[in-house]
């Protein structure tokens, strides 16, 4: 690899201060709208009810920027990074209940379900009623501080492309931070759920996990992503363990989990426009490092295929 001039790394350094800019603004609210045309997407081939199918009464979606669509086109609620194309605004078209209320926000962390997240976010758990059937919750990136983490990894892999940094960061002192932090995060993600099931003693509760960010197979794409080589597939590991942990507080909960990393397989960000449902770090299609609107598909898919499940 030629070595870096002094105007190249300073021109690197100024296009990664302004995307990380953006990522993190992203975490703390307020995504603004993309500009670009909305990545196509397939129209949707799921059954509607039958005859004899009871008709759904009140969806609530919870939760945070993966959930509300950020940066997808088009932003109905800036303060929240909320699209029109969100998996939530999908599944309501899709399964036409009786009412709609769709309060997920960029940046949500767990706390956030109880407490107001600013001014204009009120507490999610506000949303929810007696009467409603329906919940999807999609949270717990944010409790791991996982705009952090993309920022530290993406700039440590600049200046160690083909090392691992980032997980020695991390790990420095013998323990794996992450991993830690994940496993501190399983109470709250349970007590999440007792929130909803207080609030909505009869609804379903949906827990969705995270789709791919990187590729599966640990690889890396230093020229898209400045992910290092050896750090790759312990991120990797580590979203894994965080999609464990929410299956299996959902589990113990008595909700249902949506997988959406097996179907993103092969989708990650690393991957051409086209064929990616996650955004790399430079984009208009949606936030950094969050999905498309092919994305958003994609987890309105998995969620529909675990609610024709019973």
């Amino acid at each position: 690899m030629r070595p870096a001039t002094p105007s190249r790394r300073l021109r690197t350094a100024l296009a990664l201060t302004t995307a990380t800019a953006a990522l993190a603004a992203t975490a703390a609210l307020g995504a603004a709208p993309a500009a670009a045309t909305p990545t196509a997407v397939t129209a949707s081939t799921l059954a509607a009810p039958g005859p004899g199918t009871a008709a759904l009464g009140t969806y609530v979606a919870l939760g945070d920027s993966f959930a509300s669509g950020a940066g997808v086109p088009e932003q109905t609620d800036t303060g929240c990074a909320r699209s029109s194309r969100n998996y939530p605004a999908l599944l309501n078209a899709e399964l036409a209940p009786t009412a709609h209320r769709d309060i997920t926000c960029g940046g949500a962390t767990t706390v956030h379900l109880a407490s107001a997240q600013s001014p204009t976010a009120p507490p999610q758990f506000d949303a929810l009623s007696a009467d409603t059937d329906l919940v999807t919750l999609t949270i717990g990136g944010n409790d791991i501080g996982f705009a952090d983490i993309i920022v530290r990894c993406v700039t440590l892999g600049l200046l160690d492309i083909n090392g691992r940094p980032c997980r020695t960061s991390y790990t420095w002192t013998g323990q794996d931070q992450l991993a830690a932090t994940i496993r501190d995060t399983a109470p709250r993600i349970a007590a999440a759920i007792d929130g909803v099931r207080a609030r909505a003693p009869k609804a379903r509760v949906l827990v969705t996990g995270y789709p791919a960010i990187l590729p599966d197979d640990g690889g890396n794409c230093p020229f898209t992503v400045s992910i290092a080589k050896g750090d790759a597939p312990w991120l990797r590991d580590t979203h894994k363990r965080l999609n464990t942990m929410i299956a299996q507080t959902a589990a113990a909960q008595g909700a249902d989990y949506v997988d959406t990393y097996t179907p993103s397989i092969g989708h990650d960000a690393c991957k051409p426009a086209g064929t990616r449902w996650m955004e790399p770090l430079f984009t208009s299609a949606a936030a950094p490092f969050h999905p498309n609107a092919a994305g958003e598909r994609a987890m309105a898919d998995a969620v529909h295929q675990v609610l024709a499940t019973r």
